[in-house]
Order: C-alpha cells, then structure tokens, then sequence
C-alpha cells in the first residue's frame, strides 16, 4: 500500500467521522418541533412541496422522492422555477418543506412570500434560527452547529448529510404513524430490484394450472404435464383440494406398469404448497430447500396457481 492510498484513505474516515459527528448532534438536537412538523404534514390535504436552491435543492428532491415513495405526496419545486410560474402548483392544501443551510438563499424569497400570503403551512430547514427561513416559518427545524467535512468550511457536506437525515427521519416517522408496509412501498415502487423482491406469488404465478382429479389414468396425466410445460400435475380430490402432486420422480419411481396407475396411486401426497399473498422470495427460499422447481399458491386447500422458479429469476426475484 502507498502512502498516498494511505493518505487517501484517512481523509475519507476524517470526512465520515466529521459527519458522523453532525449527526449525531442533530439527533440530540431534535425537540418539539420535529413533532410539530409531522403532524404539519399528517394534517395536510394536498402534498409536501418540497423546495432548496444548489445542493440543497438536490438534497430536497432526494426527500420529496422518498417521501412520495413511502406514502405522503410530495413534489420537488425549483425555487428559480417557482419565480418564473411554478408557484401555481403551490396551492393552499399544501404544506411547503423549505431547505436551505443560511436561511438567506434570495431565490426562496418569492416562495416563501408565496406561502405567508396564502397561509400555507411552511416548515423552515436551515442552521441559523434568526435567518429569514426560519423566522417566516410556522415551524423551524434547526441544523446544529455543526464543523464541513471540506475542511475549509465553505463546502456542504455535513450540513447536506444532517438535511437529508432529517428528510429521511420525517418520512419514516410519517410511515410509523401511517403503519406503511413493505405491501404499500410496492405500490409506489414496481420497478427494479427492490419491486422485485416486494413481489408477491399473486403477482407471478401462473393461474392455468396442471391439474387432475385422482382417479385420472396416467397416460391421461403425462399429456397434461406435457401440455402446460411445468413438469408437473397437480391432483385434486373430488372437493377440489390439492391431495398430491405428479413429479418427475414419481414417474421414475413407479416406471414399471406406470400407465395402469391412476395419478392418486402415482403421486406425492401432501406436497409442499405456498400462499399467494406470500413474498415472491420466500417461494424461492422454499424451492431452494427442497430442490424443487415448482410450488402450488394454495387458498383454504384449493389450488389457484403455480409459480415456477424460472418466473422468480425472471421477475429478478433471487
């Protein structure tokens, strides 16, 4: 190792524990109002507008982003924008989340006149509570004194770091008192590898399934596995439930005379099943411990699917 990897690598824990420090000055720091602006945001009609000029402005977006995805509505507007027409998407519904580390940054000035004249509620983010922002605000989130990773103090980074774990403490505090579950994030969030392993059975299965009563001959049996292509048949008793499954081992267990068996005479009884409200991954899981490459999805006994482990990797659920 050099001594300038050496060196690099001291600034990055110099930085990290610069912000470390920041935040946890910002989390003995919060007080009341922290409180107050959730419930701020709970009694809201409309959506969180959510508003910062240069970095706090992408820190912004990055809040109202998760905020949106975890169950409040929110909306990312540019404070420049704002100026220039925007300001019509700020209606008096709404509850507007202004950042910025000052509290002096000019183009939030409109925004915030915006939101005084129309008496929408307006939560304050910045490091200076005699700063504009915060002294218009109905309620004022105060950043801590905190020291810039940059070492020249004139670089947001632990300011951004402490403003954006804010953000993240709100929407989660707002998703503890919505009781928001992995099921509801999914609805926001279809795509990608996390909707992937949010999926459910339901979502994946196929619902025309492979299936025969019991006392169905065999050579009957095989033409139904060889025509649905999951290669295996499912076996109902006459109320309709799933008494057994037809694998591929138990077609080489029983080779000898195989076509004057019925398919109750050739199958596994009491195969492994899953429910269709179950996660995407625990099916995968329970195909992996059995080695196998199929479940039934199963409700009250009856049969109303069957997940194959290619339709899980397929979906990007591993």
């Amino acid at each position: 190792m050099t001594s300038s990897t050496t060196d690099y690598a001291n600034t990055a824990r110099r930085v990290i524990e610069i912000e470390v420090a920041g935040l946890i000055a910002l989390a003995e720091s919060l007080d009341g109002a922290f409180a107050a602006a959730v419930e701020m945001i709970l009694q809201a009609r409309g959506r969180v507008i959510v508003s910062g000029m240069g970095k706090s402005g992408h820190i912004a977006r990055k809040i109202a982003a998760t905020l949106a995805s975890t169950g409040t509505p929110a909306q990312f507007v540019h404070p420049a924008e704002a100026s220039h027409g925007d300001l019509g998407m700020v209606t008096e519904a709404d509850v507007a989340l202004v950042l910025s580390n000052s509290g002096e940054t000019p183009e939030l000035a409109d925004l915030i006149a915006h939101t005084r004249r129309f008496s929408i509620p307006l939560i304050g983010v910045a490091s200076r509570p005699e700063s504009t922002l915060l002294r218009q605000a109905d309620v004022a989130l105060v950043l801590p004194k905190a020291e810039e990773a940059c070492g020249t103090g004139v670089v947001p980074t632990t300011s951004t770091t402490m403003t954006l774990a804010l953000g993240d403490a709100l929407a989660v505090a707002l998703m503890e008192h919505r009781q928001f579950t992995p099921e509801h994030f999914r609805t926001f969030h279809p795509g990608g590898k996390l909707g992937a392993k949010l999926s459910k059975v339901a979502d994946l299965m196929h619902r025309d399934m492979p299936l025969v009563a019991e006392d169905t001959p065999m050579p009957e049996a095989l033409l139904i596995i060889s025509q649905k292509g999951f290669g295996v048949v499912g076996v109902t008793d006459t109320a309709g439930q799933l008494s057994g499954i037809v694998t591929d081992g138990d077609l080489r267990r029983h080779m000898e005379g195989l076509l004057s068996h019925t398919a109750a005479e050739v199958m596994t009884r009491n195969p492994r099943t899953i429910d269709p409200q179950a996660l995407a991954e625990a099916a995968v899981a329970a195909m992996n411990d059995r080695k196998i490459t199929c479940l039934f999805a199963v409700e009250a006994g009856r049969p109303v699917g069957i997940l194959h482990i290619h339709d899980c990797l397929r979906a990007g659920v591993a």
